[in-house]
């Protein structure tokens, strides 16, 4: 079949990848360079165990100490928050144990693999260079702070994640870089780490090219629907037609959602990165700072800080706050490092109001599939969701129920199935 995948990111080159090998005609189609948004600006962690949604119980009365703090990793600019209230009304709703319990359940079977998936996909390619099995580590600056988290860290461990707990003097040990920053590290161990995002996603690129995948630059605008499927979509270069057709548009799908029939609560994260380029030092291992929720990953020829949670719309221009609070914890946690520059990077995040990802077909279309709404976790689990789209358009066996990640659930008002 001839199959067009809307959408260069992560989940959309492992969609195209894996249609390919199942004996398909694939073009990617994208409004910039393939893995350019979020899947180059993350952390670089295969997140395994982060099975853990943003809406934990407790989260909605600390959020206006936190967004007025300067000392906080969200942020929020006011103006936007008029639009952004009906959904951060509904997002808030799921801080209970009972959706945290089942959203880490299902969550530990898309994230869970993450690494092999990642080396599945990029065999044979020149991408697997860039995946190293690391351990995720995090941070504590006291017994208290690592107290604190010893209630998600039992969680994870219930669900069968291993997680070593040592002391700061310990695990300097492993990595002298972080010698007399933390009073206690949690190692997270069979995660991973992606060394350079842009040039992993590139190498997959590249790859899929080689084995006669097609690219096509331009910016999807319309979908035409007739008789229960889609007939073409409508670029800025002109139309697009398929057999099948995936939308893996990442934080700008929320037009081409509505026109597929479907109404999702989404919304926009933005997030940020600052790297030091050429530093005179390197960590062996990527390190979450849990006082500042943000990571510390060694990249290649630079050193990554990324993270943060911002609302703000995809129109919002950087925010100088935000780049302040990366930058502040520099001098804090890697006061010895000299560097030849210092770049700033910022991006968005699609996230859901149940922080679920939406995989799969819409049953009133024949011939569409999405796969968005990853929030964090979009390079993690990236490769798994790429291959189930990939399967379920080859009406391959899924060995999984995916109903928490069904489009049909979003269904809008009047549109049926026929």
């Amino acid at each position: 079949m001839k199959c067009v995948v809307i959408g260069a990111g992560i989940n959309g080159l492992s969609t195209a990848i894996w249609l390919q090998r199942f004996g398909h005609d694939v073009t990617l189609v994208d409004r910039s360079e393939p893995g350019a948004g979020t899947s180059y600006g993350n952390a670089g962690i295969l997140a395994a165990g982060a099975v853990l949604p943003v809406t934990v119980p407790g989260l909605i009365t600390k959020i206006p100490k936190m967004v007025l703090s300067k000392h906080s990793p969200l942020f929020l600019r006011w103006r936007y928050l008029p639009r952004l209230l009906p959904f951060l009304m509904k997002y808030l709703s799921f801080g209970t144990k009972k959706h945290v319990s089942h959203f880490a359940q299902e969550m530990s079977y898309l994230l869970g693999d993450s690494y092999d998936q990642h080396m599945a996909l990029a065999q044979g390619t020149g991408a697997a260079q860039f995946i190293h099995p690391d351990d995720y580590c995090h941070g504590y600056d006291s017994q208290a702070a690592l107290d604190a988290d010893m209630p998600a860290i039992a969680f994870r461990r219930a669900l069968g994640y291993q997680i070593d707990i040592e002391t700061g003097a310990e695990f300097a040990k492993t990595d002298p870089f972080h010698q007399g920053n933390f009073s206690h590290v949690a190692r997270h161990k069979n995660h991973g780490r992606i060394s350079d995002p842009l040039a992993y996603s590139r190498a997959l690129f590249d790859h899929f090219l080689d084995q006669g995948g097609a690219f096509r630059k331009a910016c999807v605008s319309d979908v035409v629907i007739a008789h229960g499927e889609i007939e073409c979509v409508h670029s800025d270069h002109g139309p697009i037609t398929a057999d099948q057709y995936v939308f893996t548009l990442g934080p700008w799908v929320q037009d081409i959602s509505k026109q597929l029939g479907l109404s999702i609560p989404l919304e926009s994260e933005g997030g940020y990165h600052v790297e030091l380029i050429n530093p005179s030092m390197m960590p062996k291992l990527p390190v979450m700072i849990s006082a500042g929720k943000f990571v510390i990953t060694p990249m290649e020829g630079r050193i990554r800080l990324a993270g943060l949670l911002e609302f703000a719309g995809l129109d919002a221009p950087d925010n100088p706050k935000a780049v302040d609070y990366l930058t502040r914890h520099i001098a804090k946690y890697l006061p010895h490092v000299r560097y030849d520059d210092m770049k700033v990077w910022h991006g968005f995040r699609p996230t859901t109001a149940n922080s679920y990802p939406v995989i799969g077909r819409p049953a009133h279309l024949s011939n569409a599939h999405v796969g968005f709404g990853h929030q964090h976790i979009g390079l993690t689990a990236g490769p798994k969701t790429g291959r189930i789209l990939a399967e379920m358009i080859s009406n391959r066996p899924v060995n999984k129920n995916l109903s928490v990640f069904d489009p049909n659930q979003y269904r809008a008002m009047g549109v049926e199935v026929t």
